[in-house]
């Protein structure tokens, strides 16, 4: 198994191919080409990005790119299967948290300690933004922003990983935290995928064995700053406008699509115990493994009632 290494969107990006090595470096080139290219496209800290440029058109109707109109069709299922707790409407939130540069300034810096204070206008809900299919665009409320983030990371490694699929036989992308494995190694059945300790990254605290698809890992340990005397983190929960406060460090979640994964593994950290078990029942070819604050490690699959 060959592997390429790089930094892209804010996290290590781990290339893994089998194949004959040319075709796989070739592979490692393109992938890695169409990771950068798409960063572009899809962050909220450039002023020429589309997401950007939507943003911006809040209120007006915009003419988006096939994959942000997939993408942005992508979060609003998101939002309805989790009824609302996977909501990339709290970019004011994330700013208002000090989250408003990189990750990389915003730890290097620090956070405004002066969070500005949230708009007590109209409610805004995910569901508000309307889209046209025949022309491929988008309207946002006016005032409304949104951060893809987590999916469109989720989307860019699975679509990374179909292309590299393209030079070898077998292949994995993995994003922080977000993996999409394509075959399996030879001479196995399954991947390995090792599930850190979020308490400690240099231990590990279980090695998954799972199939072709995708593994997504939500975590409050990973995506941290100060702002002032407070410690914050990424996840917002849409019912505070808050960085959530919960039981679990981290999720993981075991599914078929990258997508599937992503949005499960946040809304699962935000909504707890009780969304865990109903997404469990619900959709039975996902796995939701948690860990709680003592490092302890609870498979949804095993357990109904988990105190």
């Amino acid at each position: 198994m060959r592997a390429h290494q790089f930094r892209a969107m804010n996290c290590e990006i781990i290339l893994m191919a089998e194949g004959y090595p040319t075709r796989t470096l070739e592979g490692f080139e393109a992938a890695e080409s169409f990771i950068h290219s798409n960063e572009q496209r899809f962050t909220r800290f450039s002023e020429r990005s589309e997401l950007t440029h939507l943003n911006r058109s809040a209120g007006n109707w915009f003419r988006a790119s096939p994959d942000l109109f997939e993408i942005v069709n992508q979060s609003l299922h998101s939002y309805k299967k989790t009824h609302g707790l996977f909501d990339p409407s709290i970019l004011p939130d994330l700013k208002r948290a000090g989250y408003d540069r990189t990750l990389d300034e915003v730890q290097r810096l620090g956070a405004d300690p002066q969070p500005v204070e949230r708009f007590m206008g109209r409610d805004l809900t995910l569901d508000m933004i309307q889209l046209d299919v025949a022309s491929s665009s988008i309207l946002l409320p006016a005032d409304m922003q949104i951060d893809l983030g987590g999916i469109a990371k989720g989307w860019i490694a699975e679509h990374a990983a179909r292309l590299l699929s393209q030079f070898a036989i077998t292949c994995a992308v993995s994003a922080g935290g977000d993996m999409f494995l394509i075959g399996t190694p030879e001479g196995a059945d399954h991947w390995e995928v090792e599930l850190e300790d979020p308490r400690d990254p240099s231990q590990n605290i279980i090695t998954l064995r799972v199939g072709q698809g995708a593994v997504a890992t939500s975590s409050v340990m990973k995506r941290v700053w100060r702002q002032g005397t407070a410690s914050r983190h990424h996840l917002i929960d849409p019912r505070s406008h808050e960085p959530v406060e919960t039981d679990w460090l981290c999720v993981t979640v075991i599914a078929p699509q990258m997508q599937i994964a992503e949005t499960f593994a946040k809304a699962a950290l935000i909504g707890g115990v009780q969304f865990a078990s109903e997404a469990i029942s619900q959709y039975p070819d996902i796995s939701i493994l948690a860990v709680d604050k003592n490092g302890q490690l609870i498979d949804m699959q095993e357990t109904e009632n988990v105190h």
